[in-house]
């Protein structure tokens, strides 16, 4: 599933896919909601800084569990310090540098890539509790 994000309105969107999405790989309603959440602050970094991007969502599967992963992609300028990004009280802009630790923290695996100039790609997996 792809979202094309460009506005408020595509972060809904996102939004609702991935707690969708989540429910449908038997996620609990709390958990699809933090997935849900983190779609959210990626999206909105997207409307802010980069001014658009795609979110995508896909089920994966190991030998032992299964999840979602959400990848976050967009051509804005790139976040410099990219490394640092997902460390609280790291501002990207005009927040409080509070929305990459977030996702962060709400999903099991989490992994920044940057290039100047030519955008970021953020990857973020949570896995279904066992």
């Amino acid at each position: 599933m792809q979202v094309t994000v460009l506005s408020d309105d595509d972060l809904v969107t996102a939004r609702r896919e991935g707690r969708l999405m989540a429910g449908q790989l038997g996620f609990s309603a709390s958990e699809a909601t933090l997935v849900a959440t983190a779609i959210a602050e990626l999206a909105r970094n997207m409307v802010v800084h980069a001014r658009h991007g795609e979110i995508r969502l896909g089920a994966v599967n190991d030998s032992r569990r299964r999840g979602i992963t959400i990848v976050a992609r967009d051509q804005g300028v790139g976040i410099c310090g990219a490394k640092r990004a997902p460390q609280a009280g790291y501002p990207a802009g005009a927040g409080l540098g509070l929305g990459l630790p977030g996702v962060k923290r709400l999903m099991d695996e989490f992994d920044i890539a940057c290039e100047t100039g030519r955008g970021t790609t953020i990857t973020a997996t949570k896995w279904r509790p066992q």
